[in-house]
């Protein structure tokens, strides 16, 4: 018997590991974000809703951040933004940020997330990860943002107001603070099946 040879034609994918826009928020809406997000409830950030005791894992607490009256702006600004580094970058079918944006504060002197990516279980589909550096980088030290490719670790830029997105597949941590707090915001942007 014979087996015939088949074979395929593939295309490289050419999609960026990372964009960004450096000062998309001002130093006092960075500032206006953080007050809003410490009145809310902190609570304790976890891997996944049945696993509160994962602190090897993951060091900080969170709030969530809907759209209001005080809030409405921030969202018109990052689906702005977001759409246009979409576009520029990825080019991924995207339809909206569905789950809110999470604060999320990390306090010296462990306060860090290991590398992980943002695919959840029984999550909405996440295609693009949204970080703004919300702290004055003067002000903690550690922290960093790496984004974990096949190549060198990229490590983000700690420019108060900066807009990271990458597709939530990219592997990524935030080393141990060291000293101070650092703040972000973070979110997720969704859409169907990747095919």
């Amino acid at each position: 018997m014979s087996i015939s040879n088949t074979s395929w034609t593939f295309q490289i994918d050419h999609v960026n590991t990372y964009a960004y826009i450096e000062n998309f928020l001002t130093k006092e809406e960075c500032e206006k974000i953080i007050k809003i997000g410490k009145e809310l409830n902190l609570d304790l950030g976890t891997v996944s809703p049945e696993n509160k005791k994962n602190s090897e894992i993951r060091k900080s607490n969170i709030s969530w951040i809907y759209p209001n009256e005080d809030t409405v702006w921030l969202f018109r600004k990052l689906v702005d933004g977001i759409t246009n580094l979409n576009n520029q970058f990825f080019k991924f079918d995207i339809t909206g940020l569905n789950e809110g944006l999470q604060f999320t504060n990390y306090k010296a002197p462990s306060g860090h997330y290991q590398a992980h990516t943002d695919k959840g279980l029984n999550t909405p589909i996440r295609k693009l990860s949204v970080t703004i550096q919300l702290s004055d980088p003067l002000k903690y030290e550690g922290g960093d943002l790496k984004l974990i490719d096949d190549t060198e670790p990229v490590i983000a830029q700690k420019k108060q107001g900066m807009l990271y997105v990458f597709p939530s597949y990219v592997l990524h941590e935030v080393t141990p603070v060291t000293k101070g707090e650092r703040n972000s915001l973070v979110a997720w942007v969704a859409g169907p099946n990747f095919k």
